[in-house]
């Protein structure tokens, strides 16, 4: 499963953070800021992306912590 992005979402009225593709997320509680913190964490821990999601499901922020498959421009 390495590899496969990190994201951070609301559901069931709790935030959650699980590997992209998963059903189960591997965190789950507090607050989006907290939930972020381990979303983030674990993002860089394996060098993935980490996809924050907004309330609605929307993608509100995407941070990559490895590879970046579309690095800036300079």
């Amino acid at each position: 499963m390495a590899g496969k992005p990190i994201e951070t979402y609301h559901e069931d009225g709790q935030w959650k953070s699980r590997r992209e593709g998963s059903e189960r997320a591997f965190q789950v509680g507090g607050t989006k800021a907290e939930q972020t913190a381990q979303g983030r964490a674990a993002a860089q821990r394996d060098g993935v992306e980490h996809i924050i999601n907004k309330m609605d499901g929307t993608t509100g922020e995407k941070n990559s912590y490895g590879n970046d498959p579309n690095p800036p421009r300079g």
